[in-house]
């Protein structure tokens, strides 16, 4: 599970361990901090995520908590997520100020993102009808069936490979207010079945009216994504595209450029990709002159003389 570790910020908010130690300091203040709460099953045998979560709410004051970060809640390959989630809408009635929340922050020496086991977590959303951010990681398990929300604006699910199912639930939702929209697909041999007509209600524009962040990410059908984005509709709104993570080629790239203009992004993130030095300065020559800001950072090299079929994504097991 390269390339992923624990979030450093949510909502703007520091990320902030619950259980610090002493030599940390004062904790600050309830709506200061993004609170991360988890326990880890070698070192705290006998403490669960319950007694964890509790002893958060009588700590600090959680009509003040504006961010929270749901961490290992023990053997999570063996215990699904409705366990801490179930617990975090238990307390909707004291967590009155909630904004966001993420599900799953562990990286990979607590658990492959293929391991973390998943489950409705739309019940967060039907519990917290004020949150405008939400965050998924692991695709395993996952449900996400059409929901309303009126305030999400943003929504991130990072997998190494995302449910079909996942997707349409996502792509038929009621989100007037989301701006931004992260999917990691990932790969086929981990769950990711989605495939560019899947997507088609997205890039039509007729999704999400107020969406201008699109990061359709760490995908194995990056090529294929990336030429039906050439002539999406939606992409005429979008403020930034991020195309990264995945196995971006030159053929990708190239149907990029010959596509609808992009000179109108802000950003366009091509970070992890597999494009060669001349096609790297196509791009740039084409984009970075009108005041786009291109990444092209980490290009990498096919496992291999497998060619095409060596390459990968940046986060898969």
């Amino acid at each position: 599970m390269s390339g992923v570790d624990h979030l450093h910020e949510l909502l703007g908010l520091p990320a902030v361990d619950f259980q610090q130690d002493e030599s940390d300091g004062p904790r600050p203040a309830a709506g200061a901090a993004a609170w991360r709460v988890s326990v880890e099953p070698y070192e705290d045998e006998d403490r669960t995520w319950e007694q964890e979560f509790a002893s958060f709410l009588a700590a600090v004051d959680p009509a003040g908590v504006r961010a929270l970060i749901i961490g290992q809640w023990g053997e999570s390959y063996e215990e699904n997520s409705s366990y801490p989630i179930g617990l975090v809408t238990a307390a909707a009635d004291r967590l009155t100020s909630l904004e966001a929340v993420f599900v799953g922050d562990l990286t990979m020496e607590e658990s492959e993102i293929s391991w973390i086991e998943q489950s409705d977590v739309t019940a967060l959303l039907a519990a917290y009808p004020a949150l405008v951010e939400f965050g998924v990681r692991g695709g395993s398990e996952l449900v996400f069936p059409p929901t309303r929300h009126e305030r999400l604006r943003s929504l991130t699910i990072e997998t190494g490979g995302l449910p079909v199912s996942v997707v349409r639930g996502v792509l038929d939702s009621e989100l007037p207010a989301l701006e931004r929209l992260d999917l990691w697909l990932g790969v086929s041999a981990y769950g990711g079945d989605a495939d560019v007509a899947d997507l088609a209600p997205l890039l039509s524009g007729t999704r999400f009216p107020a969406l201008h962040h699109l990061g359709l990410r760490n995908s194995e059908v990056e090529n294929e994504i990336a030429a039906a984005i050439a002539s999406a509709p939606l992409v005429a709104r979008l403020r930034t595209l991020d195309l990264s993570c995945g196995t971006l080629g030159n053929e990708g790239a190239a149907a990029l450029l010959e596509g609808q203009p992009l000179t109108h992004l802000d950003v366009l993130d091509l970070h992890h990709h597999f494009l060669t030095e001349p096609m790297e300065r196509r791009i740039a020559e084409a984009l970075e002159p009108h005041g786009v800001r291109v990444d092209l950072s980490d290009r990498c090299e096919p496992w291999g003389d497998r060619g095409a079929e060596g390459r990968y994504t940046s986060v898969s097991e």
